[in-house]
């Protein structure tokens, strides 16, 4: 896993095109305050060739995910937002401009820090 820092979220996220039209493969709880989802996606380094994403979120202070079971009937067309703000990242499915707005989303998680690892598409 490699740390994903704040300096680099616009940089990873323009490399996987927000990860409009992802599909979100799964969200495990790791444990009460870790975090891991896992998405596929493309990548515009590899010639936009799907690639799966593992996020891994540590410290988790809030967080609403649903069932893995309804995973497959999430439009992720608007793809995820990913913010830094008062040490924390946010993730949120969908587009939103601020931590505060991004609760509105129907999955985010509120972190102290982040970590991904690409896998070959599944």
């Amino acid at each position: 896993m490699k740390p994903l820092l704040k300096n680099d979220l616009n940089t990873f996220l323009k490399r996987f095109g927000n990860f409009a039209d992802a599909e979100l493969l799964s969200i495990e709880i790791v444990s009460p305050t870790a975090l891991r989802v896992t998405l596929s996606t493309q990548d515009s380094a590899r010639a936009f060739d799907w690639v799966t994403l593992v996020l891994e979120f540590s410290g988790v202070s809030d967080a609403k995910v649903p069932e893995n079971s309804k995973l497959p009937h999430i439009d992720m067309s608007d793809g995820i937002t990913l913010l830094f703000a008062e040490n924390t990242f946010t993730f949120a499915l969908g587009v939103y401009s601020n931590p505060l707005a991004a609760t509105n989303s129907i999955c985010y998680i509120k972190a102290s820090s982040l970590k991904y690892k690409e896998t070959s598409f599944y």
